[in-house]
Order: structure tokens, then sequence, then C-alpha cells
């Protein structure tokens, strides 16, 4: 899979937005290559904000909660922030019991996550 279609990256403002054009990211390489297209953006771009947008995901591997954490961690380390939007009720259950619900803040939507998350010092 091509990781340009999996996955876009657009910076609007002073956030940068991330979405998916799959419904299931639970591949080994599709994650691997997301991933890889994420660190990419972050090393080249050293954004302050990101909101990772799951609208329209129904279905993600754990894989894909270790991707979170290292995001986090590569923002953390540039005093940047992260933000979840959209996100399956079902797939918000994973975050609770992982206990991630207290490293990610999540929103409804991405509109409500981008004006929050521009609000940030």
């Amino acid at each position: 899979m091509d990781r340009e279609k999996a996955i876009n990256i657009e910076q609007n403002s002073n956030v940068a937005i991330v979405t998916f054009n799959i419904s299931s990211i639970s591949g080994v390489p599709e994650i691997e290559q997301i991933a890889a297209h994420l660190r990419d953006f972050i090393d080249r771009s050293k954004p302050q904000r990101i909101v990772v947008d799951f609208t329209g995901v129904k279905f993600f591997s754990s894989l894909m909660l270790g991707v979170l954490v290292d995001i986090w961690k590569k923002l953390r380390d540039n005093d940047g922030v992260i933000a979840i939007s959209g996100i399956d009720p079902g797939l918000t259950r994973v975050f609770r019991i992982t206990n991630l619900d207290k490293l990610f803040k999540a929103y409804p939507d991405l509109d409500s996550a981008i004006k929050s998350i521009s609000k940030l010092p």
C-alpha cells in the first residue's frame, strides 16, 4: 500500500492535520508506512500542534496506538502537543483501557480539536 494514499497530512495555519483514507488500520506494513510518513513529516516540519483525525476509521490495531505514543514523544521533546478527533465510540474504550486518554485529549470532531489546540500556548 502506498502510504501517501493511506494518510494525508495538511498544515492548517499553526496546526498539522492528519487524516486517513482507509477505514481499517491493521496491517503491519501499512502501519509501518504510516509511522514512517508521520516521523518524516515531524522531522522535516517540526510542528508544534498536530490533530490526528480518525473520522471514518472503524478499526485500528494496537500497533497504531504505539505510533500515536511515538508521535506524542517526538512532539513533547519539541514542546509540541497532539490531539485526537473523530474517534469511533468503540475505539474510545481502547484509549481508556490503556490509559492513553490521559496522554491524548480527544475531541468529537476535527473543527473542535483545531479550535482547542490552536489556543494552546
